[in-house]
């Protein structure tokens, strides 16, 4: 991979891709803008470059036809005034992962076409007029249903049968953030679990949020998508470990960051699609008409040596059924 063309961005700043030689034929290069919540880690960086990939296969190589800008910032808080320096540089399309990012954007421009990645329902939170016909500026590629506050209730419920109590962690002024929530509580009484949500926006909220709720037992925890819990996913799962906390989250680099378990979708899929999306309306097409796209898979990721870390023993069935064991 190569770094060096994010390493500059790192902190909130913008990163050009090098312009070779080539740049200098004729013919305009195109500007993609890329505007996301996490950029300072390999593992995020991973994801724009495996974007970066599928556009080269796609014929947009970097210096030659194509340049792209990556906009990085893990304060939420920031956000829309990355989204107005983003807007303000006038790309050809805008790339930007998670729904915080989606609305700001949303405040800047209704012309400049964006594709979004990572986002839950779209509709409800007012991005597309529906999934089919998005019907505006915007189109891209959901994580999660709303139905999925269930079933990551329902997942954590098998992996630690004992807990009665769950904690969803969330950042409220998402709407789907909400929607998984009500749809874990509305799930509770069919596993004997009573679900209560905390708002976090800062890792004081998180320490807090789980003091407060770790003073009773039988815990588990389910950590909702968003760009608060991923920035301090280390501290969520050293404070899930301390607390003996069973956890479930959403994305796999929360159970390689210690959290007993994620359910959710392959990223660098979902970047590559984008590309997909990204290299239709360089050549013509609109976001109008691109149907926003639910995912095609996800992959349970189970963290044995966290299992063992909280004494649990897991199901030999349901360690089967995992798409990876973290030993």
């Amino acid at each position: 991979m190569q770094r060096r063309a994010f390493i500059a961005g790192l902190g909130g700043t913008a990163v050009t891709w090098p312009l070779a030689a080539q740049a200098q034929q004729a013919g305009r290069i195109r500007r993609i803008g890329v505007l996301t919540g996490r950029a300072e880690d390999a593992e995020s960086l991973g994801w724009v470059e495996a974007f970066r990939q599928r556009l080269g296969q796609l014929g947009w190589s970097d210096g030659r036809n194509v340049r792209i800008d990556l906009r990085a910032d893990g304060d939420v808080e920031r956000w829309q005034t990355r989204a107005g320096e983003m807007v303000a540089s006038a790309p050809d399309v805008i790339i930007v992962v998670g729904n915080p990012g989606v609305t700001a954007l949303l405040r800047e421009t209704q012309t400049i076409p964006v594709v979004f990645a990572l986002v839950g329902d779209p509709v409800g939170s007012g991005f597309v007029g529906s999934l089919a016909r998005p019907g505006g500026n915007v189109t891209g590629f959901m994580h999660f249903e709303p139905a999925m506050g269930a079933k990551w209730l329902e997942i954590l419920k098998t992996i630690a049968p004992a807990i009665t109590r769950v904690l969803v962690l969330q950042l409220p002024e998402v709407m789907a953030n909400n929607e998984f929530v009500r749809n874990a509580q509305k799930a509770g009484p069919s596993y004997d679990v009573a679900v209560s949500s905390a708002g976090v926006h800062n890792a004081g909220d998180i320490e807090r949020a789980m003091a407060t709720f770790t003073a009773e037992p039988n815990g588990g925890l389910i950590v909702l998508p968003n760009p608060v819990a991923s920035t301090h996913r280390g501290l969520v799962a050293e404070l899930a470990i301390r607390h003996r906390v069973p956890t479930i989250a959403a994305f796999r680099y929360m159970a390689e960051s210690g959290a007993l378990a994620s359910y959710g979708i392959d990223i660098n899929d979902v970047y590559r699609r984008a590309a997909e999306y990204t290299d239709r309306i360089l050549k013509g097409e609109k976001p109008a008409d691109l149907p926003v796209q639910a995912p095609i898979k996800y992959e349970l990721v189970i963290n044995l040596r966290t299992a063992r870390a909280l004494g649990l023993e897991l199901p030999a069935m349901l360690l089967a059924r995992a798409d990876e064991v973290i030993e």
